[in-house]
């Protein structure tokens, strides 16, 4: 049964989200994770090769960890050759025992989807497919990515690897979650947004000027340059497999706001690469970019009526303030946004001395007008920390003897008011 959880930010029934036919989707602002429209976005499906966005992670990860340079050779084992040579499935093909950079094979396999590139990237780093595999699952655990299973590198069916898959059977795939394919797109961005300066190229040569040269056209024809193109489009994958069908994921920029989609599975087409997954795509970047912008509800460092008590400090109390700003999606048309704020102290005593910026509890903003889908990483809410707004010192000598004092004669009194009430009981 399909799962269809469509909607916009507000309850103003006059937002009508569009009809994607496609078997999943969904549409995030990626600043904020907020989810503007969703189609079966938790069904587990087959994402082809929107696999490489993982590879791309994992590449840009160890590269900023210096474990491998850009510039590095990668020598083409016997099984990335023979998997390069297939023309049928997106490829450039490599020299067996040639040594390509690090830098070339990944402008192959993100620009061209080349699945012999993303093989031999992947021996590189972990020694062989197999163990980079494992470092794909454990990846998506981390980053709390959902359901999901990682079988290869390349997003193709196991069948399609010659005999050669190293993980799970001959025909499994790799599958994940539109919503988790939408987080592991905003953890490329925020995390490695140099992903951008090649995921954004329509056309490149490979190792142009030699005997080796290849034309190769990114298949995200939404580019601009390219045959549905679309201005403010810079990424980032598709994919397509008889399993999976035709799938991309966009990202896009317009009037300051980025949105990020994912179509799994989109219908109608006639044969595997047409403009299917691209007309879709372009319904739920029209519903996001129409309808919807990013506004601070709330500036940083906002003073709040609640207080924290301080012991022994020159102050008996602390001002508290939000520590960072609030951003949320909002309807275009709105000024000044309604909002539900809640604030939930869980630190309402401090000992001196007190720093600023202590954290002491935390408020959630939303939007009183209804909001029924939430955020990509699952909350409901936008939460932001509630901190201390200045130092407070701890007491000098004489102004703690003082509090001894005061404690000494409260501890009495209450002592005699104890004793006369019991008097009377």
């Amino acid at each position: 049964m399909s799962s269809l959880v469509h909607g916009p930010v507000t309850a103003d029934a006059a937002v009508a989200p569009p009809t994607v036919n496609a078997n999943a989707a969904i549409t995030i602002e990626e600043s904020t994770g907020k989810i503007l429209y969703g189609k079966n976005p938790d069904q587990l499906m087959g994402i082809a090769s929107m696999t490489k966005m993982m590879d791309e992670y994992l590449l840009s990860e160890a590269v900023a960890k210096g474990k491998i340079a850009w510039d590095d050779k990668v020598t083409i084992s016997d099984y990335a050759y023979e998997i390069s040579q297939d023309r049928s499935l997106s490829n450039v093909p490599l020299r067996r025992g040639e040594q390509y950079t690090v830098e070339e094979l990944y402008q192959a396999m993100a620009i061209y989807s080349a699945n012999g590139a993303a093989i031999a990237i992947a021996e590189k780093i972990a020694g062989s497919e197999a163990k980079f595999v494992d470092m794909m699952n454990k990846k998506a655990d981390e980053l709390k990515l959902g359901e999901h299973k990682f079988v290869n590198v390349t997003g193709l069916n196991n069948a399609d690897l010659k005999g050669k898959q190293q993980v799970g059977s001959a025909t499994d795939e790799n599958q994940m979650t539109a919503r988790g394919v939408a987080k592991l797109a905003q953890h490329i961005i925020q995390d490695y947004p140099d992903v951008l300066k090649t995921s954004s190229i329509p056309k490149m040569k490979f190792r142009a000027g030699t005997s080796d040269q290849i034309d190769m056209t990114n298949w995200n024809w939404l580019l601009p340059g390219l045959i549905y193109a679309r201005a403010g489009v810079d990424g980032l994958k598709t994919g397509t497999t008889d399993y999976a069908g035709q799938c991309l994921t966009a990202t896009a920029v317009q009037d300051g706001m980025r949105v990020i989609t994912v179509v799994m599975h989109a219908n109608g087409g006639t044969s595997a690469h047409d403009k299917t997954r691209f007309t879709e795509t372009n319904k739920m970047l029209d519903f996001a970019f129409n309808n919807f912008k990013v506004m601070e509800v709330r500036k940083a460092n906002t003073t709040i009526k609640e207080t924290a008590k301080v012991n022994k400090g020159k102050e008996n109390t602390v001002a508290l303030m939000t520590k960072d700003a609030v951003k949320l999606v909002v309807p275009k048309t709105t000024t000044e946004p309604k909002l539900n704020e809640q604030i939930t102290i869980d630190k309402k005593t401090l000992g001196a001395p007190v720093k600023k910026d202590t954290k002491v509890g935390t408020m959630t903003v939303q939007l009183k007008d209804g909001d029924t889908l939430g955020y990509v990483d699952g909350k409901k809410v936008d939460t932001i920390n509630v901190v201390t707004k200045d130092n407070v010192d701890k007491a000098n000598w004489f102004m703690l003897a003082l509090y001894s004092i005061g404690d000494f004669f409260s501890g009495i009194w209450n002592y005699i008011t104890d004793g006369v009430k019991g008097w009377f009981n």
